[in-house]
């Protein structure tokens, strides 16, 4: 099936609407009806404006970046951002065209 992965870059102590901000992008995806979103936290990275950030063991930087993607319909695509765009929610973000499915599917495999 063809779709589009979406992607955000997110700080991890990053919040809205009260609550972390790749919280919240999940829970919108989930109220959507997207069927999966996964948040991932870097070990180390730097931005645009060229400053490393590192886990150390004796440190919780909360400074490090959060990836959440979703493996989504062009229309569902559409839908998460026109949200973000409504909250005025400034993020970088990666859309590109996807294929994706089910190898060997078994009858509890759903793929719209």
């Amino acid at each position: 099936m063809n779709g589009t992965y979406l992607k955000f870059y997110v700080h991890e102590n990053r919040k809205h609407a009260g609550i972390l901000l790749y919280e919240w992008l999940l829970e919108q995806a989930k109220r959507l009806g997207i069927h999966g979103g996964t948040a991932f936290r870097a070990i180390a990275g730097f931005g645009r404006h060229g400053i490393l950030h590192e886990q150390h063991f004796f440190e919780l930087a909360a400074d490090l970046t959060v990836l959440v993607e979703f493996i989504v319909s062009e229309a569902e695509a559409g839908q998460l951002l026109e949200i973000v765009d409504r909250e005025k929610i400034r993020i970088f973000y990666l859309r590109m065209p996807a294929e994706f499915g089910v190898r060997n599917a078994d009858a509890d495999d759903v793929v719209r």
